[in-house]
């Protein structure tokens, strides 16, 4: 008995040793795999640290566990300012026999923690996750991967996932999401099985979210047809809030379109199921509601969807007699009856029918009634009306707003019967009128009273220039301060306006009675604007007939949100304005903990505002003691400032904004940018046509006076340029190569050089995604004048003094010399220079390139007294003269060759005439010439990987050209189908500026 626990517990001892050790055993293997993979067939940055790869037996037994902490992956080109996922903790499981025998590993499971993940489809198609890269031969032999998808389960805990696709455009959100799923993802027909929980699920549709902020639950079998790409809907139940849906059919993609063919229904039928829906409805106290009432709900989605179709579809929806109590509340809202249905037959949404046959319910004493028939939406057959007479006082009585009062009167009464489409509307009548309104939230004890509201809209011809739309009255007091005004827009097909607004808004009062999620905003505003006039007068820029005149004043506004974290703060301010211009006077406040002050103009305001590709222009005068920059470069997933070391790291392009004519005049004692503080910055910055210029820049750092005019080109962002004048005095060398990567690429010999420089250089060249130059790119001219040198250590003359028995020329010092260089494709080329060395005369000019090959020479004008006698035979044979010691002096031409660290010296020739600067200047004028005929191609192996850097650059420049080229036809074509209502409100309403496609409002945000 003893012999057998002593074998058991040899067998766990062993079993844990084994445990213990194959992680460690294996670690390398599976990091170096992992690595080829990702450059093999990712076309992304994946980003993440060696020490955050770890393997164990434990997380994942049987299976060996890899886990990676903080992994980040970040789009190329059109994504590379978007983070497709980033992975706090991410975790494989390996088939652990597959790691120790085979030369394919078999991945099973994948467990995310905290993931949060960005899926993205821009208007042209392109998708953020198309970042695989397309291999055919891979395709053909799958033996030869290094990984296998042998995946039988995966798990999401506490995820945050977006998808937003813009070409639609449709957007879903979802947060603290618990997935799991499973399946056998190595088969061809199998079934998955998924659960999914999301505590917010958003889904929004052409900008407008039609589910918000509801608990979603789904658990749902599909049943996979991988080879014909067919997916088939098995048992499932979705469920948002208290409503639960049912899914049957199947969805089919075997080409790039996609085929639905699906319908679904409500699985219960109580009205309160329904009711769980209406926002603000599904909290704790759901359960105790009382309701009655039936739910009929069910629909379809049939056809193929591509860019220039949609599939058929079709909703109905009835409630019957539904009611419902808040058992704690006097009143109920009862008799709620509602027939509606949405059809479209072919996809067409022209063809799309609206109607909604029947709508009632009575809210305690209140009755609302309406009814409308849209039939398509180009031209828009319209038929319907809305009643509506509101005491707000009962509404609470019917539905919860806990600690918030309302009173008041509220009267609708619209009616619409006729035809949209350009230049026509519907004939109409419509008044909304509020009266005595009040508001009192328990956050605050100040009310809003005496809310009035007054406006009306007519048309009683059909033609779109009769429509009156009247705001005849506003008003309303916030802790007892007045706002009030009128509005006023005649003849829709050339609008005319008349508007005034005068009052106080204390934003801080406002916001605590109706608060901004994930927002802070105080402070006062107080004003008094008029504007009238005619909208064909501001398109044609006729802005002398138009009246405008105010004047805003703010104190102590403060703002900060979840997209601000830094935060802003304006002590004091007054803004006045005209027809052509808005005059801001005396800000005086904080971007985040930098000062600033503030004065200047704002000019074509109303272009800008009301029309398409009009600038806005702007001269402002900007004064800081300190602007910090750094605190601006912030965490996309903390919000917190990213820490110096870090901000050389990619941040993506920045892009001037288009339809800016600003110039700044800039007057700033300290800006802190990274690890550099630049002291007393002075000079003009301007914005124009997506360039970005500055004139006169002068500001002193790291002992040195910089001086600066330039140009940074952001209107190609895959090949953004940058053209800069320097002018620089008494810099010192090694702090300079310190601060600056591009110093410390071209010049490393300055990290060995103690002393100071001074130059005046022009720059020119490329940015990369980090905003760094690529170096491949970077081309230049200038003088470099050495103010004082100390030259010791450097590799290159240490083996010149070997080679010549010369010891003083491996530590000397230079005053007051100057040079000319160049950089051309990266390449510093030197010009002849001479300097001094006590006796020897020196001149050195050459090349090097961004691998760190040197092709220098150097001519020495030497007494020939300190020739050695090694050197002295090499002399006598180069230059046939038997006795050197009957000559006065002699000069050696040296090459010095090979990489910077460790180069190689070699006598090159010999003359015994004093001719140094002649010999060198010959052979770098040869090497110059050769570099600018050839733009110095890179032949050294250590720039292999530049070289591919650069291939991949301009591949991906063409690839994006296609693209763009594509999305061209493509809007083409689109164009042909879009909804002709949407045309026609574009042109009848065309006052707004459209934002720039390449930065789209995230709908999905919460």
């Amino acid at each position: 008995m003893k012999k057998v626990v002593i074998g058991i517990a040899v067998f766990f001892v062993v079993l844990i040793a084994a445990a213990a050790l194959v992680p460690i055993l294996f670690k390398d293997k599976i990091k170096d795999r992992l690595d080829k993979e990702i450059a093999k067939n990712i076309n992304a940055q994946v980003l993440y640290e060696t020490d955050n790869v770890s393997l164990s037996l434990f997380r994942t037994f049987p299976d060996l566990g890899l886990s990676i902490k903080e992994l980040t992956i970040v789009g190329k080109d059109s994504f590379q300012r978007d983070t497709l996922a980033y992975l706090p903790d991410f975790a494989l499981g390996l088939d652990l026999m597959s790691v120790i025998t085979g030369d394919e590993m078999v991945i099973k499971s994948i467990e995310m923690q905290d993931p949060r993940l960005k899926l993205l489809v821009l208007k042209s198609g392109m998708a953020n996750w198309d970042i695989f890269i397309p291999d055919t031969a891979a395709a053909a032999q799958t033996d030869t991967a290094d990984f296998k998808m042998g995946i039988e389960k995966w798990t999401i805990n506490n995820g945050q996932i977006i998808y937003q696709d813009l070409s639609i455009p449709f957007g879903v959100a979802a947060y603290n999401v618990q997935h799991t799923g499973s399946g056998d993802l190595a088969k061809d027909v199998f079934d998955m099985e998924t659960h999914t929980q999301a505590d917010r699920f958003t889904m929004t549709y052409g900008n407008v979210n039609y589910i918000e902020n509801k608990k979603l639950n789904a658990e749902v079998t599909l049943a996979m047809d991988m080879a014909n790409s067919v997916y088939t809907f098995k048992d499932n139940n979705f469920r948002l809030n208290d409503f639960a849906l049912g899914m049957d059919g199947s969805i089919a993609m075997p080409t790039d379109d996609i085929k639905f063919d699906l319908t679904f229904k409500a699985l219960e039928t109580d009205f309160k199921n329904l009711f769980s829906l209406v926002p603000g409805v599904f909290t704790d106290k759901f359960k105790d509601v009382q309701t009655d009432g039936k739910v009929a709900f069910n629909g379809y989605v049939k056809g193929t969807f591509n860019e220039t179709t949609l599939p058929g579809f079709g909703v109905d929806l009835t409630v019957n007699n539904g009611t419902f109590k808040y058992p704690d509340l006097p009143q109920a809202a009862k008799n709620i009856n509602v027939a509606m249905s949405v059809k479209n037959a072919d996809g067409n949404l022209d063809h799309t029918v609206v109607n909604i046959k029947k709508l009632h319910l009575e809210l305690g004493k209140n009755p609302i009634d309406g009814q409308v028939l849209i039939d398509g939406l180009s031209p828009m057959k319209v038929d319907g009306n809305l009643q509506a007479r509101l005491d707000l006082a009962e509404m609470t009585k019917v539905f919860p707003l806990e600690g918030t009062t309302l009173r008041g009167l509220l009267d609708v009464d619209a009616k619409a019967n006729g035809v949209y489409f350009e230049n026509h509307m519907p004939v109409m009548s419509a008044k909304l009128n509020l009266t005595n309104g009040y508001v009192k939230s328990s956050s605050f004890p100040a009310p809003l009273e005496q809310v009035t509201v007054a406006s009306t809209v007519t048309n009683t011809t059909g033609n779109a220039m009769d429509t009156d739309i009247q705001v005849s009255r506003f008003k309303m007091l916030l802790d007892k301060e007045p706002l009030e005004g009128r509005v006023s827009i005649k003849n829709l097909s050339q609008p005319q306006f008349d508007a005034a607004v005068t009052g106080v808004l204390d934003l801080t009062k406002l916001t605590k009675i109706f608060p901004i999620e994930g927002t802070t905003l105080s402070g006062r505003m107080a004003g008094n604007v008029q504007a009238k006039g005619k909208m064909t007068d501001v398109e044609a820029g006729r802005y002398g007939n138009v009246q405008s005149s105010g004047t805003v004043t703010i104190n102590q506004l403060a703002y900060k949100s979840t997209d601000l974290p830094q935060g802003m703060r304006i002590n004091s301010a007054t803004a006045t304005f005209n027809n052509e211009q808005v005059r801001l006077q005396q800000l005086n406040g904080f971007l985040g903990k930098s000062d600033v002050q503030m004065n200047g103009t704002v000019s074509n305001y109303m272009g800008y505002l009301f029309s398409e590709n009009q600038p806005l222009r702007g001269n402002f005068t900007l004064q800081s003691s300190n602007f910090n920059v750094n605190e601006w470069m912030v965490d996309e997933h903390t919000g917190q400032a990213v820490p110096a070391s870090t901000t050389q790291e990619a941040q993506g392009v920045v892009q001037v904004p288009a339809n800016l004519d600003m110039l700044l005049n800039a007057q700033i004692g300290t800006v802190v940018y990274n690890n550099l503080k630049l002291q007393n910055l002075n000079g003009k910055v301007s914005l124009k046509d997506q360039i970005a210029k500055l004139e006169d820049v002068s500001f002193n750092t790291l002992g040195g006076q910089f001086s600066t005019t330039g140009t940074y080109d952001s209107r190609d962002l895959i090949h953004p340029k940058f053209a800069f004048g320097l002018n620089i005095k008494n810099l010192d060398f090694q702090r300079s190569f310190q601060a600056f990567n591009t110093i410390q690429q071209v010049a490393p010999i300055a990290n060995l050089l103690k002393g100071q420089f001074s130059t005046n250089f022009n720059l020119s060249g490329e940015l990369g995604s980090d905003m760094m130059p690529v170096m491949s790119t970077l081309s230049g001219k200038g003088l470099v004048e050495v103010v004082e040198a100390v030259v010791t250590n450097v590799k290159a003359l240490s083996k010149i003094s070997s080679l010549t028995n010369l010891s003083e020329v491996q530590n000397f010092t230079i005053k007051n010399k100057g040079f000319a260089a160049e950089i051309v494709a990266g390449n510093l080329v030197m010009k002849p220079f001479e300097f001094e060395v006590k006796d020897i005369k020196m001149t050195v000019g050459g090349t090097s390139n961004l691998g760190g090959k040197l092709d220098y020479v150097v001519a020495m004008d030497v007494p020939s007294g300190k020739v050695g006698n090694a050197l002295a035979s090499k002399l006598t044979s180069l230059s046939g003269v038997q006795n050197l010691q009957g000559l006065e002096r002699v000069t050696l031409q040296l090459g010095v060759t090979g990489p910077y660290k460790d180069p190689s010296v070699a006598l090159k020739g010999s003359s015994l005439k004093a001719e140094a600067s002649n010999i060198v200047k010959q052979v770098v004028t040869n090497k110059l010439e050769n570099v600018l005929k050839d733009k110095l191609p890179v032949k050294n192996a250590t720039n292999t990987d530049s070289l591919k850097a650069e291939l991949a650059r301009q591949q991906e420049a063409a690839k994006l050209k296609a693209q763009q080229e594509l999305e061209k036809k493509r809007q083409e074509a689109e164009a042909k189908v879009k909804s002709e209502a949407q045309n026609q409100l574009n042109k009848l309403f065309n006052r707004t500026k459209k934002p720039a496609a390449a930065t789209p409002a995230d709908t999905t945000k919460k």
